[in-house]
């Protein structure tokens, strides 16, 4: 049972599990169909977490497009070095949730490139 509180940071999928039990081993991976390249590997890794950070946004502009104008938006940069992180907060009064993200720059201007997510924001402008 997970203690509360406890969030996954990262997946490491069967190859992360064996290198730990096997002391550095190197086995076929699961992101690249068993291949041994390294590169392929790596661009395996950078696709996927580009597809999780699309996810992320596309979730993240759906909430702020179903809440409507009950939805408070805070979006605030907590990291300039060495790169920019940026903290969004999604509150829902009429559930009691809310949602807080952590995004990088990219992640951020796609967010606010959908014309909801432009509209929450110039909303918290002229309530501050």
């Amino acid at each position: 049972m997970k203690l509360h509180g406890t969030y996954k940071i990262r997946y490491q999928g069967a190859r992360g599990a064996a290198r730990g039990a096997l002391g550095g081993a190197r086995g076929p991976s699961v992101l690249d169909g068993g291949s041994d390249d390294p590169i392929e590997e790596l661009l395996a890794r950078v696709a996927t977490a580009e597809r999780r950070t699309q996810r992320l946004v596309e979730s993240l502009c759906e909430e702020i497009r179903l809440g409507g104008e009950s939805v408070s938006l805070s979006i605030r940069r907590i990291f300039s070095q060495p790169r920019e992180v940026f903290r969004i907060e999604l509150q829902r009064p009429e559930f009691g949730y809310q949602r807080t993200t952590l995004l990088g720059r990219e992640a951020l201007e796609a967010l606010l490139e959908t014309e909801d997510v432009r509209h929450a924001v110039e909303r918290l402008a002229r309530s501050a």
